[in-house]
């Protein structure tokens, strides 16, 4: 029969909270986690009903100021001169970010053999792919990433575990990007002259950085994330991390496959974003600026302040790529332009959103 003290990888299961919620959803059952992302009706959606408006109002407020700004962007500057060659790079890039998605999906199944779960690549890729369908198309502010955690747990029974997985994924996502932009600049001085762009680029990369080493250090430390070892509820997600970074220490081999898997999945991004440039009709830009510059793009656009992160996107091309002589609506277009790739390649995590997860009951 199901077992609620289970033991897992990381040690016994706990007993499950009650209510599913985004601030402490590491805290409730699988079945919560299920119900918060699968459910438009639940308390939380209802508490939370503001939150998706304010955000659209935000990003719609931050394209305004965008076309006030500079008042020469047209709507007819804002979409490509369609032609066989444009359609080819919007193909490519397109595809790139199709072999992005799947290079995200190998990270993780890195991350989860890492911490002793097998788990097959044809079960990881297409959760991605509607992890990203939740996050990029679904009027929702929960994200992919709930989804991952709760469909996988249904399939290994593992959700302390699993949750440890999609956190340090991610985790480790956020130190491969600063470290791109280090090397765009190293290796292209001419970007390390452009001022305020310059600055923001390494501002964010800085920050970032040492963001991240004071997570995992905290984590790591016996007394800090530590501290949760053999605890129920939410406390036992915070173990599950603590011990996941303490593994992946032990395993040096493993931490670098980790992050290559990474920087190619980041490196595809970038292409993507240079095939894009490509079809808009300034390739000049060049693959070092979008190293140096894209990462601290990917980064703020994450900030819960707009929704798919529009806005901030395209706010952000311009402060980078307005110094190196692209137009203003050019860079506004190559945000619009990924924004819309991006959200072309979620719908193809619609069926396995629809779909759902299989329960894989647990006997003792």
């Amino acid at each position: 029969m199901n077992s609620p003290h289970r033991p897992t990888a990381f040690g016994p299961q706990g007993t499950d909270g009650a209510e599913p919620g985004l601030g402490d959803f590491a805290s409730v059952s699988v079945e919560g986690l299920i119900d918060a992302v699968e459910s438009a009706g639940t308390k939380t959606e209802r508490r939370h009903r503001w939150a998706l408006p304010l955000r659209i109002a935000v990003s719609l407020l931050m394209l305004s100021v965008l076309w006030w700004r500079f008042p020469e962007i047209k709507w007819s500057d804002l979409i490509p001169t369609w032609d066989l060659t444009t359609l080819l790079w919007l193909l490519s890039a397109t595809a790139m970010t199709f072999l992005g998605i799947v290079l995200s999906a190998v990270r993780w199944q890195s991350v989860l053999r890492a911490l002793h779960l097998r788990e097959r690549l044809r079960v990881l890729v297409p959760l991605y792919f509607a992890g990203q369908f939740v996050s990029n198309v679904l009027p929702t502010t929960i994200g992919g990433d709930v989804l991952r955690v709760s469909r996988l747990s249904k399939v290994n029974g593992e959700p302390e575990t699993t949750f440890a997985s999609v956190a340090l994924e991610r985790l480790t996502g956020w130190l491969v990007l600063p470290l791109i932009t280090f090397f765009g600049l190293a290796i292209n001085p001419g970007l390390r002259e452009l001022g305020r762009a310059t600055l923001l680029a390494l501002a964010v990369a800085i920050v970032t950085l040492v963001a991240l080493l004071v997570v995992l250090l905290a984590a790591n430390h016996p007394r800090l994330g530590g501290r949760f070892a053999a605890t129920d509820g939410w406390r036992r997600f915070v173990d599950a991390i603590h011990r996941g970074v303490t593994e992946l220490l032990r395993q040096p081999l493993a931490a670098m496959s980790i992050l290559a898997a990474g920087l190619a999945y980041q490196v595809a991004l970038c292409l993507a974003a240079l095939m894009v440039a490509a079809a808009l009709g300034f390739s000049w830009l060049g693959l070092t600026a979008l190293l140096a510059f894209y990462p601290a793009v990917l980064i703020l656009q994450v900030l819960p302040i707009g929704i798919a992160g529009l806005g901030v996107r395209e706010s952000a091309f311009v402060l980078f790529l307005v110094p190196l002589d692209v137009p203003a609506e050019k860079a506004v277009a190559l945000g619009l332009v990924l924004y819309a790739i991006n959200v072309i390649a979620s719908l193809f995590g619609a069926p396995t959103f629809a779909v759902g997860g299989r329960r894989v009951p647990v006997t003792t």
